[in-house]
């Protein structure tokens, strides 16, 4: 028994270096799969953003185009409102669902700038069919619904820790009439 006595402290030291080790790589890996868990969420949630603010920026060309119809804007592909309305009818079903993926992955800050920014395009929706509606007026309208746009890409880059981006402000070369 000697023998096992002058062999215990080895066996001691072997078990608390093998319990050592563990608990490293055990909290190694608990430290990994939280970088990656928000990583996939922070993914996701950007994949979120991008979708809802996709889906309105297809609503406003659209009515841009209808707009350029009727003489109000500038756009290059003028479309008849009864072609849009289709159009119009599908992009506002794909913003819905993007909506909803908004709602349940977004942070309550950019859900209400997105809510600011689909407050200004349903005025812009409603802008292009009123009898009253001017350059003028639709130019301000489209002011307003940018401003609301970079607001909700604020509170983005605000939320995801992303450093300040460009306003998405170009400016276009004047069209010549042909």
């Amino acid at each position: 028994m000697s023998d096992f006595i002058k062999q215990l402290p080895a066996l001691l030291g072997v078990l608390i270096g093998a319990f050592g080790s563990y608990v490293v790589v055990m909290r190694g890996d608990r430290a990994r799969f939280r970088r990656e868990h928000a990583a996939r969420w922070q993914e996701r949630q950007l994949a979120a953003y991008t979708d809802y603010a996709l889906t309105l920026k297809r609503t406003v060309t659209l009515h841009r185009r209808v707009a350029a119809h009727l003489g109000h804007d500038s756009h290059p592909h003028p479309l008849a409102p009864a072609e849009a309305t289709p159009l119009l009818i599908d992009a506002a079903d794909a913003r819905s669902a993007a909506g909803e993926g908004l709602l349940m992955l977004g942070s309550p800050q950019v859900v209400e700038a997105a809510h600011g920014w689909a407050l200004t395009v349903m005025e812009v929706e409603g802008l292009v069919r009123a009898p009253g509606c001017t350059a003028d007026t639709w130019s301000a309208q489209l002011e307003k619904q940018r401003r609301a746009r970079e607001m909700y890409y604020s509170a983005i880059r605000r939320d995801m820790e992303l450093p300040p981006g460009h306003s998405g402000r170009w400016q276009l070369p004047p069209t010549h009439p042909s």
